[in-house]
């Protein structure tokens, strides 16, 4: 009877969503948004990159970035490069230009390319001997740094084919120096694999950073700086500071360096801001007890830094000086800023996403009191019916106050069904902007009659390093007992139905929701994991990132404690799961080894009657790039949730997915 029932409102509600023009995965399938934004010295012009997928049912390809620039005197935009992707985009310094790396015509690898600010046709500038991935012009304009994997050398075999032997057949990436006059390279003398190279304003000094390997642990671990002088290319200084290592930025005098790192070895993100003198040593840390993420910096004067900075699920610019005062200039709760490029006379872009639409590009004024929107890149957004959002407080188990975000269902008919989204790492964080994608519920779960929590449980970042830190040696305890606290929080005041809530992440917030299917499989109805983890202990030796696990996640050594990591492992209880459970996951990842999926599948498979499919995406690595295989992931989640939440139907939908329905 009450299955009928269940039925029955389903059927009214989708009668009423029909009715209204609400959010579907064909919409987020072809969404577009800005990604990045760079204003000219002058402060005239913005050159802004600008995404636009693939369609889904035509190409599985990645989405192709487009180059625009907006000419704020005329209040005009006007499409500079619009038929391949561009990146690492600069403006040349002393030269009325741009320049850019792509992959053009007949380009074996990634090179260099210049189009003038007035448009016309992009001019190869320079080509190395394999791809371009970073580079910096020197204040000349003429000499440039840039950073490019190490030459392969050809290997004679007289075997039909080439094994690769693990973690040692890799290649560095090496930082060269080029005078475009005579362009004939040379390298940086720095030891191990550079990660990125930035010119002083002189142009005497350069700061390189660099990791021991192209290993992604070392990437972590153990980034660090070193100053090389420009005319002998020799290290000459080194930065002490052991940490995630994030932006980093000359002073105008050439005499410091500011840069974005944890606070030390066992902080979970590069949110902390430091100054070190350009001779080395140790730096000094500014705003030690910031109850924030610093996101990044550029310098005002000598003395004084802009910062864009995460407050909790808010944004916020400022000035820090190097007295640690800190001056906020603008915050405006309703946008959130991903972010910011300042002009010599202090005139912001940013980009900046909201509640209703994904990223647009943004001018604030000189006094920081307002924000312009310049761009409308989905201008059929506008005429969408979208949940309210808004963000929520609530006390966990323990006392601690945890943040959430939660979008509320276009419509509404009885009890609201649920859908719980977890964020990854877990040092990361959910920001009070747009909260839809190809694998975030959002305003399609709305549309549906979904309300859709955010949780930032602890261990989650934008509330300082304590809090970041609070999850760790902990996993899947407190952290998301936070999560359970917010589903009550939610049952209690906001109408939802104790019976009908569900549960998606990916990655760490994958791992959430193999935990919630198992170890808790009394309080979710349906799960949909992606890249997630099931078994801590295989996990360990089948990762890429097993020493930055250690020092910020688990803080202790899994052969230590066998038995507590097993007993934090989701296949421990996978015999009791009785939470519909969709696994997706990319063939080709290597964070968390698609084992961990198959694993997961195989124990509830044997163990169980309960519905479990597992997908595999081909050519996908740790979440989805290709058009093709986005849409389908959000066909299969919301299908999946539809089928276990709405319908109450106790059989697995079809394996076959129709591109257009809803």
């Amino acid at each position: 009877m009450k299955r009928s029932f269940t039925l029955l409102m389903f059927l009214v509600c989708h009668v009423a969503f029909a009715q209204e023009n609400v959010l579907t995965p064909q919409d987020v399938a072809k969404m577009e948004y800005i990604t990045n934004a760079l204003i000219s010295q002058s402060g005239e012009r913005v050159v802004y990159q600008h995404l636009k997928p693939m369609p889904p049912t035509e190409e599985n390809a990645p989405a192709n970035i487009h180059l625009y620039v907006y000419d704020k005197s005329t209040n005009a935009t006007m499409p500079f490069i619009t038929a391949y992707s561009v990146s690492n985009v600069k403006f040349r310094p002393g030269h009325n230009s741009l320049t850019f790396t792509a992959r053009k015509g007949e380009d074996k690898f990634a090179s260099l390319y210049e189009i003038g600010m007035n448009g016309g046709e992009a001019q190869k500038l320079y080509e190395f001997d394999n791809s371009i991935t970073s580079y910096d012009w020197n204040p000349n304009g003429s000499t440039m740094v840039f950073i490019s994997h190490e030459t392969e050398e050809d290997r004679d075999s007289e075997l039909p084919y080439e094994p690769e032997i693990y973690e040692e057949d890799i290649r560095s990436s090496t930082a060269y120096l080029v005078d475009l006059n005579s362009p004939s390279p040379r390298s940086l003398q720095v030891q191990g694999h550079v990660t990125g190279a930035h010119w002083s304003k002189d142009g005497s000094k350069i700061a390189v950073t660099a990791a021991p390997s192209s290993l992604v642990d070392d990437f972590y671990t153990g980034q660090k700086i070193y100053i090389v002088d420009a005319n002998s290319l020799n290290v000459t200084a080194q930065i002490d500071h052991k940490a995630k290592l994030g932006p980093i930025k000359w002073s105008p005098d050439g005499n410091r360096i500011a840069f974005i790192a944890g606070e030390d070895q066992h902080d979970p993100i590069d949110g902390r801001i430091f100054i070190a003198e350009a001779s080395g040593g140790s730096p000094e840390i500014l705003q030690a007890h910031f109850l924030g993420k610093f996101e990044d910096l550029v310098w005002k004067d000598n003395k004084t830094l802009t910062y864009l900075a995460s407050e909790g699920v808010y944004s916020s610019i400022g000035t820090l000086g190097l007295d640690g005062k800190m001056k906020k200039m603008y915050r405006n709760d309703n946008i959130s800023i991903t972010g910011f490029s300042v002009a010599d006379n202090g005139e912001i872009a940013f980009v900046g996403n909201t509640a209703q639409h994904p990223g647009e590009l943004f001018m604030l004024d000189r006094k920081a009191s307002s924000a312009t929107r310049v761009t409308n890149s989905n201008p059929w957004l506008d005429q969408e019916k979208l949940g309210k959002q808004e963000v929520i407080t609530y006390k966990a188990a323990d006392g601690m106050e945890i943040e959430g975000i939660l979008i509320h269902p276009v419509s509404k008919t009885g009890k609201t069904p649920l859908i719980t989204v977890v964020h990854g790492g877990p040092e990361a964080h959910y920001d009070n902007g747009w909260l839809t994608s190809y694998s975030m519920p959002g305003q399609m779960g709305a549309g549906e009659g979904y309300a859709v929590f955010y949780p930032n449980y602890r261990g989650s970042t934008g509330r300082g390093v304590e809090f970041a830190k609070s999850s760790q040696g902990d996993p899947g305890g407190k952290e998301f007992d936070d999560i359970i606290d917010g589903v009550d929080y939610l049952i209690e005041n906001q109408d939802v139905d104790r019976d009908r809530v569900g549960v998606t992440g990916g990655s760490y917030g994958g791992y959430a929701t193999a935990w919630m299917a198992t170890r808790h499989t009394e309080r979710f109805a349906a799960g949909v994991m992606s890249v997630g983890i099931s078994n801590n202990l295989s996990k360990w030796g089948t990762s890429d990132i097993p020493e930055e696990m250690f020092l910020v996640h688990s803080r202790k050594r899994i052969w230590d404690d066998y038995q507590f990591f097993l007993e934090r492992s989701p296949i421990y209880y996978a015999d009791q799961s009785e939470t519909p459970l969709l696994i997706l996951h990319g063939k080709e990842d290597t964070r968390v080894d698609p084992g961990q999926s198959y694993e997961l599948y195989r124990h509830i498979k044997t163990r169980t009657d309960n519905p479990v499919r597992l997908i595999l995406y081909p050519g996908e690595g740790h979440g989805n790039r290709k058009s093709t295989a986005r849409y389908d992931y959000s066909i299969r989640m919301m299908r999946w949730f539809n089928t276990f939440l709405q319908e109450g139907s106790n059989e697995m939908p079809e394996t076959d997915i129709n591109f257009g329905s809803r």
